[in-house]
């Protein structure tokens, strides 16, 4: 599966209906998405949750988890969760065409379940929900396109391919997404400017709805110095481990933090997993930094706290790339719900977010951003502001309750938009 940057009642057969902007009772909304499993997906489940607390009933199609999400079916705080077996994709081209064509098959299984819905909501990666989307749409439904990655972008900055035909074939199948689309949602302001200058979307159309991480998962607790293994600091990556991720620029500025600057004060924890991780845990054994790097994989929710917590630096090595560069990273604003001062390389989003929370090194500098790390190991007062900043950005301008007012602006306006329709028919 694609991509990272970047987490109702019972489900009814009645046939959709449109009224006032103020008229959400009865109203269904049908969440599919490829990438991940519900509720792991946090902006997808904090998203049905938002969605459910308006009023509407929420039903969500998606994969089966390997290690959690392994239900079929489930109802979860009023929301009903359709999950289909799924196999990522591995060997390349091929192992991409299998993973999708069995996930549109088992999409357009479970949405003929589900029944008639005001609106369908298709989270990307893929760029091919749209074809089930236009399925429910000849049946009355809006279509609203939730747009987590640009996969343009994604394909130049992970298989290093250039522009080549499958390249253009996903520039295609974004055209066709955003055409088929009513009602498009943003990540942040850069993803919106492509949709309306790329995607040819008029600004009014476009919703900017930025993930957010949810505060009650992200609370503090008391450190524990024995996380550190008996150095005084601790550094933390915490994500998915991919391989435009940046993981391998996190290890090789660390071997530079140990070997150039005489450092080795220090313990760090990579927590998560993905595509490059057994890859990542080779690169740390080859660099000498088995006895200092620990790789966790992923972990329950209380220990991933515990080494936010105790963490001293927490580490944002996304490089820049044509996709990192524009894209909101959820570590970051974990890092900074949870109060910790951030080293990221210099990207245009990770400043957006991060702002003074976060010391930047040049683009894909490895030694400044050892040199970084370092300075901020020996500065406690400035380490304790920066994660200050963090926590009030997360609780003002970056809350999930600004990304709230803006989704349910989006359904209000892909509901205006079959009135509209509607209307004119009559006509």
């Amino acid at each position: 599966m694609l991509g990272d940057t970047t987490s109702g009642g019972a489900a009814s057969g009645d046939t959709p209906h449109t009224g006032g902007d103020g008229d959400r009772r009865g109203r269904r909304a049908l969440i599919l998405v490829e990438n991940l499993s519900v509720p792991f997906d946090r902006r997808v489940w904090q998203e049905c949750t938002t969605l459910r607390d308006a009023g509407w009933t929420v039903d969500v199609i998606c994969p089966r988890g390997t290690k959690r999400d392994t239900e079929a079916e489930i109802e979860i705080d009023g929301v009903r969760i359709h999950r289909y077996p799924l196999r990522a994709a591995t060997g390349g081209p091929a192992g991409y065409l299998r993973e999708y064509g069995a996930a549109l098959w088992h999409t357009a299984r479970l949405a003929r379940r589900v029944g008639p819905v005001h609106v369908v909501h298709a989270c990307n990666p893929p760029d091919l929900l749209f074809l089930p989307a236009l399925w429910l749409k000849r049946r009355g439904a809006r279509f609203v396109f939730d747009q987590h990655d640009l996969i343009p972008e994604l394909y130049l900055s992970r298989f290093g391919r250039g522009k080549d035909l499958l390249y253009r074939g996903v520039c295609a199948l974004e055209r066709m997404t955003y055409r088929a689309a009513d009602i498009v949602l943003a990540t942040n302001e850069s993803y919106k400017a492509v949709a309306v200058h790329r995607g040819g979307r008029r600004p009014e159309d476009v919703f900017v709805v930025r993930s957010a991480p949810a505060t009650d998962r992200f609370r503090p607790v008391p450190p524990e110095p024995e996380l550190k293994r008996g150095k005084p600091h601790l550094l933390c990556y915490l994500g998915v481990m991919g391989p435009q991720d940046g993981v391998d620029y996190a290890l090789r500025a660390l071997a530079k933090l140990r070997d150039e600057l005489g450092r080795t004060d220090w313990h760090a924890v990579f927590v998560g997993s993905g595509d490059a991780f057994e890859a990542m845990v080779e690169l740390s054994r080859s660099l000498g930094l088995s006895d200092q790097v620990q790789f966790t994989g992923r972990v329950p929710d209380a220990d991933l706290v515990r080494y936010l917590s105790t963490a001293d630096v927490c580490l944002s090595p996304d490089p820049r790339n044509p996709l990192n560069d524009v894209s909101t990273m959820n570590k970051v604003l974990e890092y900074m719900a949870m109060g910790r001062p951030i080293v990221s390389f210099d990207l245009r989003e990770a400043r957006v977010s991060a702002g003074e929370a976060a010391v930047y090194a040049p683009a894909n500098d490895e030694g400044a951003f050892a040199a970084l790390v370092a300075q901020l190991l020996d500065a406690p007062e400035r380490r304790a502001r920066m994660g200050k900043i963090g926590e009030e950005r997360i609780n003002g301008q970056l809350a999930w309750r600004n990304s709230q007012a803006s989704l349910l602006a989006a359904y209000a306006a892909a509901c205006r938009t079959a009135i509209d329709a509607g209307r004119r028919q009559r006509r």
